[in-house]
C-alpha cells in the first residue's frame, strides 16, 4: 500500500514509518498540518494514517478540507483524545476510523487492512437516482432536477443511504451506524443536525421535500411514482 503518515512526534512516526516498511509498504511521512493538506491533495494515497493534533493547522481541519475537496482516501485519524466528543469530531469531518494513542503496532495493521479490504463500488452501483434527484457516487455529485447540489461528505453519504432505501424507514441507528459507523449512540444530534443542512440544500428552489420524517421511526425517501 501507498500510505500518508501525517505525525509531528518523530518517535512514533519514525517507529510506524519503519514498522510499516518492513510490511512491504511505501511510506510517505508528513509532520505539520499544512504539509499533510498539501501532500494528501497532490498525490494519490491508498490511505492515510492522519494525526489529530497537528502543529499549524490541526488534523481534524486538515481532513475536513480535503473532504471538501473531493478526495475520498480511507483515513485512519490516531490522537491522544480519547473522549466520545473527540471521536465524534474526527468522524464527522470524515475520518473512516479512529485509534487513541497509545496503541499497538498490530492494531494499527489490523485497521488499515481493515479499510483496504472495503469492496469498491461496482458499476451497476456508480449513478442513483430517486424522485428527480441524481447522484453520481464516482464523481461524488448531486443534481435535483438538472441543478447541482452542493454538498459536505456526511450530507453526501445521509443522501445516498436515503437514495439505497427509497420508500423504505431509514432510522437514526441505521444513520449513525451506515454513516458516522458507529455502533453506540454518542447521545448528540449529530443525525438530524446534518439531515437538517441536507434538507436546507436539497430544497432550496423546491416546493416539496422529498425526505418524509417519521416521528419516533426515522426517516424515508419518497419513492418514485
Amino acid at each position: 500500500m501507498k500510505i500518508l503518515l501525517a505525525e509531528d512526534d518523530e518517535v512514533t512516526a519514525r517507529l510506524v514509518e519503519q514498522g510499516l516498511v518492513d510490511l512491504g509498504h511505501q511510506v510517505t511521512r508528513a509532520a505539520t498540518g499544512d504539509d499533510a493538506l498539501k501532500t494528501g491533495g497532490t498525490d494519490s494515497f491508498d490511505v492515510v494514517v492522519l494525526d489529530r493534533m497537528l502543529p499549524g493547522i490541526d488534523g481534524v481541519e486538515v481532513l475536513t478540507r480535503w473532504r471538501a475537496a473531493g478526495i475520498s482516501t480511507p483515513v485512519l485519524m490516531l490522537t491522544a483524545l480519547g473522549g466520545i466528543m473527540d471521536r465524534v469530531s474526527g468522524l464527522e469531518a470524515g475520518a473512516d476510523d479512529y485509534l487513541v494513542k497509545p496503541f499497538a503496532f498490530p492494531e494499527l495493521t489490523a485497521r488499515l487492512s481493515a479499510l483496504m479490504r472495503r469492496p469498491p463500488i461496482s458499476d451497476s452501483q456508480t449513478r442513483l437516482a430517486v424522485a428527480g434527484i441524481e447522484m453520481d457516487l464516482i464523481k461524488r455529485e448531486v443534481r435535483r432536477e438538472g441543478r447541482e447540489i452542493h454538498l459536505q461528505p456526511r450530507e453526501f453519504s445521509l443522501l445516498e443511504q436515503l437514495m439505497r432505501h427509497a420508500g423504505k424507514v431509514v432510522t437514526r441507528t441505521m444513520f449513525l451506524e451506515l454513516v458516522w459507523g458507529f455502533h453506540f449512540d454518542p447521545q448528540t444530534n449529530i443525525v438530524e443536525s446534518h439531515l437538517s443542512r441536507l434538507r436546507s440544500k436539497l430544497n432550496e428552489g423546491f416546493d416539496n421535500d422529498p425526505i418524509q420524517t417519521l416521528r419516533g421511526v426515522g426517516y424515508r425517501m419518497r419513492a418514485d411514482d
